[in-house]
């Protein structure tokens, strides 16, 4: 990933913030005719390795984890993608002064490499998907779990999927956030984005964030 300076994110909890916030992974493997992806969702043991441990579950009928299960050395790229906003040049001040601005596109982002172990095992595969699920319903007021469907048909969904197990060995973060704009320029983003874009809160926090133009 090209990592301008100014854009690198390297504080730990950041980064392991932006895959719990956003743990639906593209998994990108090297095959035999190129490279193979599929989007999962991602579970994190922060604390499970140096740079963490990643757990997930793939359908048995998706060839992905047979590639890996044949290429146990291979390693394996996860992109996370997180806050995203297209940055149209009317919002920087430097457009009245010069005229000289270009559109561009701001984003946060989370890439992991790492060596994947493929599981076959039923306890392994029930917690997994226990955990994952109180992950998400954890924030609804009735949240639902895997204990409330018939325990018979919850073991004929498990016996359909595998699971895979990735200790992070390199783990990069780039949050390009308009923070090579001037001052004046970022606080034009943030304000467009807050009052023009649709669900663009998320970016409008990381531009005042990183811009340094947080109030609190």
């Amino acid at each position: 990933m090209y990592e301008p300076p100014h854009f690198q994110e390297t504080r730990p909890d950041v980064l392991h913030g932006l895959i719990r916030e956003h743990p639906l992974g593209m998994l990108i493997s090297n095959g035999p005719d190129g490279p193979v992806a599929n989007a999962i969702p991602f579970l994190l043991d922060a604390a499970a390795a140096p740079n963490g441990r990643l757990r997930a579950h793939l359908a048995k009928a998706n060839p992905h984890w047979r590639l890996i299960a044949d290429n146990p050395a291979s390693p394996v790229l996860i992109v996370f993608q997180g806050a995203d906003a297209y940055v149209t040049p009317s919002w920087y001040e430097t457009k009245r002064e010069t005229g000289k601005v270009v559109p561009t596109w701001n984003y946060a982002i989370v890439q992991v490499r790492g060596t994947a172990k493929v599981i076959d095992d039923q306890e392994w595969l029930a917690r997994q998907i226990g955990d994952l699920t109180a992950s998400q319903e954890g924030r609804r007021e009735a949240p639902w779990a895997v204990t409330d469907a018939p325990p018979p048909f919850i073991q004929s969904q498990i016996k359909g999927i595998i699971g895979l197990e990735i200790e992070i060995s390199e783990i990069h973060g780039k949050w390009k956030v308009s923070q090579n704009r001037p001052v004046a320029d970022r606080a034009g983003v943030a304000r467009g984005l807050e009052s023009e874009v649709a669900n663009a809160s998320d970016m409008a926090r990381l531009v005042k964030s990183y811009g340094g133009l947080d109030s609190n």
